[in-house]
């Protein structure tokens, strides 16, 4: 398969790139700086690209390439490839689900412990001799028992569901249809989920729909008292509305792994201690990232050798 030519949008793992240059002519878009003449000179042969939640398949990419046929995406998350323009032009596109859930739901568990018990402000009492100069730490807020609203009851949002249970934590959700064979309670509106929730997980696939489904309503929803995690996609959450009210106290607090405009983030959240950010490592373990790259790998041998393909998207 060397005569193949295969274009790797960004960099995203050097596993995934040294076992795409032992099967494929790899090009690396990141290392030629005039982009445009490169696809130019290149339309012609590149039939693949591999792409990932920063940088997918746009419709100018698309257009640019006549001959390409599959689109391999190194995430779960599609909202960085031109859907409606591969359908039309017949390509061919997969994504790595499943092998990300474990990882996400763990660190949307772990974003919600650390958040609510401090362990960030915990590690830098005692690394800075605090807990020998001022004595004990000050009271914090307990997980177990506390009602959970995840917004997104698919692969990542029931494994939360389900590892919050373990905690004899109430669960509640919203999606866009109420699921029939789920034990949770459904509400038909975000604003209705945050309003009887303490803690409020987004766990869904952005959209037109799903874009800013975090406002202002709903964050008055959640309130004072209430915690906001965030493991979808930053464009889920209004920032700025997001930053107002944590300033402000209207929002007790939250625990960030992604951001509207990664990788900056509001300088203004810095200075809270009720925040706590990770800089999106939903899928960022060693394990799942060589499974995902396995994955985009199959896929693209699946297709160039015409067999079905592990997990179409289109």
């Amino acid at each position: 398969m060397e005569a193949i030519a295969v274009l790797m949008t960004c960099p995203m793992s050097p596993y995934l790139e040294q076992e795409l240059d032992k099967r494929f002519d790899l090009f690396r878009f990141w290392k030629f700086p005039r982009k445009k003449e490169f696809l130019k000179q290149q339309s012609q042969s590149i039939r693949a690209v591999v792409g990932n939640a920063t940088i997918g398949a746009n419709s100018n990419l698309i257009e640019s390439l006549p001959k390409l046929e599959i689109v391999s995406s190194y995430s779960v998350g599609l909202d960085k490839i031109d859907l409606f323009k591969c359908k039309e032009r017949g390509i061919r596109v997969t994504n790595t689900p499943d092998l990300i859930t474990d990882d996400a739901a763990d660190l949307g568990i772990a974003l919600i412990l650390t958040t609510l018990r401090k362990i960030c402000r915990c590690d830098r009492y005692v690394r800075s001799g605090l807990w020998k100069k001022n004595g004990g730490f000050e009271l914090t807020s307990k997980f177990s028992g506390k009602s959970v609203g995840i917004i997104g009851l698919g692969r990542i949002g029931s494994a939360i569901a389900k590892r919050a249970e373990a905690f004899g934590c109430p669960i509640s959700y919203y999606s866009r249809s109420q699921k029939p064979n789920s034990k949770y309670k459904y509400y038909p509106s975000v604003i209705e989920l945050a309003s009887n929730c303490h803690i409020l997980v987004v766990a869904c696939a952005l959209n037109k729909e799903t874009r800013h489904i975090i406002n202002r309503g709903v964050i008055n929803a959640l309130g004072p008292r209430g915690v906001l995690i965030n493991i979808g996609r930053g464009p889920h959450v209004d920032e700025p509305e997001l930053v107002s009210a944590l300033v402000e106290g209207r929002l007790g607090g939250a625990g960030l792994d992604v951001f509207e405009h990664e990788p900056e983030v509001p300088e203004e959240l810095f200075g809270l201690d009720n925040v706590v950010f990770t800089p999106h490592i939903g899928s960022g373990t060693m394990e799942t990232r060589k499974a995902m790259a396995d994955l985009v790998i199959a896929n693209l041998e699946a297709h160039f050798l015409s067999k079905p393909l592990l997990t179409p998207v289109v």
